[in-house]
């Protein structure tokens, strides 16, 4: 079977921890789109670890993680993962390499860095990781496929035409540096001789383990909010983050894709710029951001503290739904147990008039909240599990929220580590 378990809102939700956890009983996990410009925190007997291309199924001996032809492969710092991994007891993971993933290129990086300093006051909040770039370039047919790497003929004729055409912008709109062809020939052949050992025909290896009945996850980074297409346009990603390309991203039949957990926090974090209704300021941002996660809310790439806010029944009605979600993963709802009273957006008042439906990125800059408040349970509800056992005011919460958006709450994570899940049956499935 194959299972996707991707972001219901603006990432940062906690898909490390629910795929960690749900690669237990699976023999792959690919990660299918995204670089390394966001991370998934995980918790578990080897440590807490910030994994930022890698797949979260390293942490299991038993399993082939795999990174999708939909990814952008930064090889420097994938090998720099793993060997962070190895330095700290993990085993070295079973690791594939899409032949047909494409690499960002030093230059990528480059042109990222210059551009946002160039927009200044006006930039997108990029992680300057080369993201928007890379996928400009792949997309304008002048990426360099892995592949590309073992056939140096290839590889120099277009480094040449790349190279004119980057420093048409380089010098004349950066006023930087011309990058020389020789130079990243040299660095091709490192990240070659680096990958090596690791590529190969990804779709095809698929096909055969749907065929054995292999069990299968599909992990998307960011989330629903962050998609360029369905998004919060333009402070978005430049892949898409829906499950539904994960069957692009990784070389499957979508048909294939047969449960689909979307994770969404108990309350709202975003890092970056971009429409954020329900964002709270102040004393009380700062103290939910103090508990939030495990030791804090900072960005697992770029230790940006987080933008904090309460839940959004309105986003995550839209982000399950766009997603397609099967299951929802509801997590560190430990965080809220210091509260009295819980504020719930429930709906957005643009121009006089309420609504339910998320809108596009013109209207949503003009939505204030609605919210509903609900009582607290004032207790710390960690090393719970199952769900009869929780108080009635956080059962209450769960409920309220899960009738609010309208998908199925069949995950609720009360803590960091793996084993912090309590399993429920939800009316809705």
């Amino acid at each position: 079977m194959v299972k996707a378990v991707v972001g219901a809102n603006w990432g940062d939700e906690g898909k490390g921890k629910i795929t960690d956890m749900l690669a237990k009983e699976a023999d792959i996990v690919i990660r299918f789109q995204g670089g390394a410009n966001a991370g998934h925190t995980i918790v578990n007997d080897y440590g807490k670890f910030a994994l930022h291309t890698l797949p979260s199924g390293v942490f299991y001996s038993h399993i082939t993680n795999i990174i999708g032809n939909g990814v952008a492969l930064d090889i420097p710092k994938v090998f720099n993962e793993v060997n962070q991994l190895v330095e700290r007891g993990v085993p070295a993971p079973h690791l594939m390499i899409s032949d047909r993933a494409q690499v960002v290129m030093p230059y990528h990086i480059l042109q990222d860095t210059y551009e946002e300093a160039r927009l200044a006051g006006k930039s997108y909040g990029s992680t300057k990781s080369g993201i928007a770039p890379f996928y400009s370039d792949k997309f304008a047919k002048i990426g360099f496929q892995v592949s590309e790497l073992f056939d140096d003929e290839v590889l120099e004729e277009k480094l040449q035409k790349v190279c004119a055409l980057k420093n048409v912008l380089f010098v004349n709109l950066y006023h930087q540096e011309p990058l020389d062809p020789k130079e990243l020939l040299n660095t091709l052949h490192e990240y070659r001789d680096m990958v090596a050992p690791y590529v190969g025909n990804v779709s095809e290896f698929l096909y055969q383990a749907v065929k054995e009945g292999k069990n299968i996850l599909l992990e998307g980074q960011l989330g629903t909010m962050k998609d360029p297409d369905h998004g919060i346009y333009p402070m978005v990603t430049s892949s898409s983050t829906l499950a539904a390309y994960g069957a692009i991203g990784a070389g499957i039949p979508p048909y294939e894709i047969k449960k689909i957990v979307a994770v969404t926090k108990a309350y709202s974090s975003a890092v970056g710029a971009g429409a954020f209704v329900s964002e709270i300021f102040g004393d009380e941002a700062d103290e939910l951001r103090r508990r939030g996660g495990d030791g804090g809310e900072f960005g697992a790439t770029t230790g940006r503290p987080r933008r904090m806010g309460w839940y959004d029944c309105v986003a995550s009605h839209y982000g399950c739904r766009l997603q397609g979600a099967t299951d929802v993963a509801l997590t560190v709802l430990d965080v809220l147990g210091y509260l009295d009273e819980i504020p719930v957006c429930v709906g957005y008042e643009i121009d006089g008039q309420v609504t339910k439906e998320f809108p596009v990125t013109c209207k949503l800059e003009k939505a204030k909240p609605v919210y509903e408040v609900l009582p607290g349970w004032k207790c710390d509800i960690r090393g719970i599990r199952t769900y009869e056992e929780l108080p009635e005011n956080c059962r209450k919460y769960i409920e309220f929220i899960e009738n609010q958006i309208g998908y199925p709450i069949t995950m609720v994570s009360n803590g960091p580590g793996r084993d912090d899940i309590i399993y429920r049956n939800s009316p809705l499935a």
